[in-house]
């Protein structure tokens, strides 16, 4: 039967469930509007769609390299104990292994695309109802090597995950020194955070950006406003060497910056490297956790003792 915009409209608004399973809800139950909500509550999909509401800012990160390709991954969930759930952690990995070997323009292309017969958005869907928390796939950033090189790959508890391209020979590929060298700047990204490669890809709202934080901490600190623009030029001045990988000290050995340690081991290797690009995602970053996700945590477990 023909269902009008206006009734799928509303029942999504009264249920949450998505707009073409309130169609078909509508169009199985004659158009009854009642019916087609049970409809929805039996199959599941207006509790689930209901926990898509709420924030899910713990979870897993992951990352895989397969040959020229890597991926790291954030799945989320609300709580850490549910991220340890055995279910939760195949997911991500099936996951993370599917978008290494399939391509995807976004989160919304991957959710349509199927992994073992069901899209991604149904895995989400029959995990939220089966577990009982909002389980999403975030974001995810893949790095294919064109040419003679490796992607490393570290991820530091789940937490942390972090992808960088190497570019050399392959005979340098295979050395000791260049699997230690892959290593390093792995756990290097992780821990010292660089936003770009290098300073000519610092880009120009950075640097105001950051020019308006280094003013606003003069001032905090009681200097002279005549002084503070030149104190913000020199800090300006560097900025490449905090947030450029190429430019910053080596964690290992702040005596020297990731490029002296590329020449380092470019002499060891008997062959050129040259860092492509890198990729690091943090597990919640930048999601703010909502009070009433925390209320629900505690009556949960006031509820379990």
């Amino acid at each position: 039967m023909s269902v009008s915009a206006t009734a799928v409209r509303d029942l999504r608004e009264k249920t949450g469930a998505g707009m073409m399973d309130c169609k078909k809800a509508l169009a199985e139950c004659a158009g009854d509007f009642d019916k087609a909500v049970d409809y929805l509550r039996a199959k599941g999909l207006a509790a689930a769609a209901k926990k898509q509401s709420r924030t899910a800012a713990e979870g897993i990160v992951a990352a895989v390299v397969e040959g020229a390709v890597g991926v790291v991954v954030e799945v989320n969930c609300e709580t850490d104990f549910v991220a340890k759930n055995p279910e939760f952690q195949t997911f991500v990995t099936n996951v993370a292994s599917h978008l290494v070997t399939n391509n995807a323009k976004d989160v919304d292309d991957l959710k349509n695309q199927k992994i073992q017969g069901k899209t991604v958005a149904e895995w989400i869907q029959e995990l939220t109802l089966k577990i009982g928390e909002k389980i999403d796939v975030r974001r995810f950033e893949k790095r294919t090597i064109k040419a003679d090189g490796k992607i490393g790959q570290y991820v530091h508890n789940g937490k942390i995950g972090v992808l960088v391209e190497v570019a050399t020979t392959a005979a340098a590929t295979k050395k000791a020194e260049f699997t230690e060298l892959m290593n390093d700047l792995c756990l290097h990204v992780a821990a010292a955070d660089p936003k770009f490669l290098s300073a000519d890809q610092i880009d120009e709202s950075f640097k105001a950006k950051e020019a308006e934080v280094y003013a606003a901490q003069l001032r905090e600190q009681g200097k002279d406003e005549k002084m503070i623009p030149n104190i913000v030029k020199g800090k300006l001045s560097k900025l490449a060497s905090e947030v450029c990988l190429n430019e910053q000290k080596f964690v290992k050995n702040p005596d020297i910056s990731i490029i002296q340690l590329l020449k380092e081991v470019e002499a060891k290797v008997g062959a050129p490297l040259k860092i492509n690009g890198f990729s690091k995602i943090t597990l919640g970053e930048g999601i703010e956790k909502k009070q009433d996700n925390l209320a629900e945590e505690v009556a949960k477990m006031t509820q379990q003792n």
